[in-house]
């Protein structure tokens, strides 16, 4: 499957995320909401990992590895507890479109950090998602 694909897909399921989140935390306390999405994602993904007997790989991870992939996890937890918070007091058409401005902060980081290439053409696609962001989140 080409990346683009898989790319979309994870956009699909990602708005799934929203809406079905925005549904299920109605009456439910943010973080308990986080606690139980955070153990189903944990459930499937091992399922998955003991499904295709990768376990074995584990100790092949380095300790860089070990520590970069812990630190993406607090990162995930934590950006998960803000989320969900947002999500329960804010309108899913607004929170949504902000938390999605961590497309134009991994343009910028990866160019910061990952030394990666940033082209005319992305600099100016960053700038009109903000732009899109700052209109529907301000929108009356």
């Amino acid at each position: 499957m080409p990346w683009y694909i898989a790319a979309f897909l994870s956009a699909v399921f990602a708005a799934l995320v929203s809406i079905l989140a925005k549904i299920g935390i109605k009456n439910v306390d943010s973080n308990l909401a986080t606690a139980i999405r955070t153990s189903v994602i944990l459930l499937f993904t091992w399922g998955i990992v003991f499904f295709q007997k990768t376990t074995t790989q584990i100790t092949k991870i380095d300790k860089n590895a070990w520590i970069f992939l812990i630190l993406s996890g607090i990162a995930t937890g934590i950006s998960w507890l803000f989320y969900f918070y947002a999500l329960k007091i804010g309108e899913a058409n607004k929170v949504v479109p902000v938390d999605k401005l961590s497309l134009v902060l991994t343009i910028i980081f990866a160019g910061l950090f990952l030394k990666e290439h940033i082209t005319f053409q992305t600099i100016i696609g960053a700038v009109l998602m903000t732009i899109g962001t700052i209109i529907i989140a301000f929108a009356k």
